[in-house]
């Protein structure tokens, strides 16, 4: 997108506008009219927009074509020209978007200047724009284990279509991430990405921060929804949606336009929405706490994030990217991990998920020494106060048993975890633990642990019923 283009009805001012930034290496269009306009921009969206206010014999006039741009290609710059330029129509233009404007007939000096600030902007608007496009190709969409491998199947399957899409998992799983994922990789990926935080929006400000406002003094403020024009809208924990919200939000994935408040246009949007619960909507719709009709409109794909307890393989990949990330984002050490420190994360509680391991990571790397692999003794809730070095003090309850009883509940707890850890596989639980295979077997089915599939691996438990191991 490196050519200007320059829309005027008289056809001396547009070829002398078009010589004069030739002369200067620009690429130049020309058009005469609202249609030869707007099939110029369908046909490839300019850096920028020269654009006179009158347009004789048009079916749209200046302000007209500036609020269709401004909608459509927002980050397009827009510079009015006019002969019959007053204070008013250069106000009128600004609150609509307008870059700039300038009078006819104008200076040379003075239209390379705003064209040069104004072609700036824009290549500085395309490149902040593919700085968030690389800074949301799923960084975080990181691992190898059978749980993540299902997940980023089922992505990629999505990312090609329009089809809605409605993402479930605990909180802190990686739900957006996934969202941002499919947006990065699918035709709309040059577009915008909106976030809606469902829970923020209170029901007396849904429609300007959703469909936005106009008023004479600020003229057109977009909402959210106009900002996604094209792209991806994404509302976060959906189930938080206040029950107004959801009433409007159907009205528009139905006739897919609404009115801003304090308008009376219709605008008309092109969104792939995408949407991310904690909750069971089901449970919701029967407490009436959401819209059965919405859930039916938003839920098309359904698609499960597995929690970070289900993917434990992939947190030793995920530690080491995040240590990267902060190294090169916030300056801080850039450390390995020690053996025992990478099996402690895996072991651990992550009741917060993806979340809770990053910001882990990144408190270890700001109140370590900086020296040397991270440490398991570092990590937090490792350490036993009163404890000397290299021993174990027990918990209350298997301190109170005997010897053969305590014996067996920690063989249970530590297979447990052992086969939690390696996603169900048995062989790489025994290699690690030091049996062979079938003693393995043997000693979980004694000791009556079982296998089961869950979201694409395998997940460990205590059982009465005998059920089939996880070998791979």
């Amino acid at each position: 997108m490196s050519n200007i283009l320059i829309v005027d009805d008289e056809r001396d001012i547009r070829e002398l506008i078009g010589d004069i930034l030739r002369d200067e290496g620009f690429q130049v269009r020309l058009a005469a009219n609202a249609d030869e306009c707007i099939a110029a921009i369908n046909a490839e969206a300019p850096a920028l927009m020269i654009l006179d206010i009158w347009l004789k014999d048009s079916r749209m006039d200046g302000i007209d074509i500036l609020k269709t741009v401004k909608r459509d290609n927002p980050d397009v710059p827009v510079v009015i020209i006019s002969g019959h330029g007053n204070i008013e129509i250069a106000v009128a233009a600004i609150k609509q978007g307008a870059y700039d404007f300038i009078e006819k007939p104008f200076n040379i000096d003075q239209l390379m200047v705003v064209v040069s600030r104004a072609m700036e902007t824009s290549r500085l608007r395309r490149e902040n724009s593919e700085l968030r496009r690389r800074d949301v190709t799923a960084s975080e969409m990181l691992g190898n284990s059978p749980a993540f491998r299902a997940l980023k199947a089922q992505l990629e399957k999505v990312t090609k279509s329009n089809g809605r899409v409605m993402l479930t998992g605990p909180a802190g799983s990686g739900k957006e991430m996934a969202a941002r994922f499919i947006h990065t990789n699918s035709n709309r990926a040059s577009a915008p990405f909106i976030s809606v935080s469902s829970a923020a929006i209170e029901p007396e400000r849904m429609e300007e921060v959703l469909f936005g406002r106009e008023t004479p003094e600020r003229g057109v403020e977009p909402g959210l929804l106009e900002q996604a024009h094209g792209g991806v809208v994404y509302f976060d924990e959906v189930a938080d949606m206040p029950l107004g919200t959801q009433s409007k939000i159907l009205r528009v994935l139905v006739d897919q336009q609404f009115t801003r408040a304090g308008g009376a246009d219709k605008v008309r949007v092109d969104l792939r929405v995408i949407s991310s619960t904690t909750r069971d909507l089901r449970h919701e719709i029967t407490a009436g706490r959401f819209r059965q009709e919405l859930y039916d409109r938003l839920n098309v794909v359904p698609i499960g994030v597995p929690s970070l307890e289900e993917r434990r393989e992939d947190i030793p990949e995920l530690t080491r990217h995040f240590i990267d990330m902060f190294h090169r984002s916030q300056g801080l050490p850039l450390r390995n991990l020690t053996p025992d420190a990478e099996a402690m994360l895996q072991t651990m509680q992550w009741p917060g998920n993806v979340r809770q391991l990053r910001n882990v990571i990144e408190r270890v790397l700001i109140l370590g020494d900086g020296t040397g692999p991270v440490e398991a003794k570092e990590l937090p809730g490792r350490e036993t106060p009163g404890s000397d070095e290299g021993r174990m003090v027990l918990g209350g309850a298997m301190a109170t048993l005997p010897l053969r009883e305590a014996r067996e509940l920690f063989e249970k707890e530590y297979l447990l975890t052992q086969i939690n850890r390696f996603g169900g596989n048995i062989s790489r639980t025994a290699n690690f633990v030091g049996m062979e295979r079938s003693a393995l077997h043997r000693k979980l089915k004694s000791l009556g642990v079982v296998t089961t599939a869950k979201s694409g691996g395998r997940m460990a438990r205590l059982e009465d019923d005998e059920e089939e191991d996880g070998d791979e």
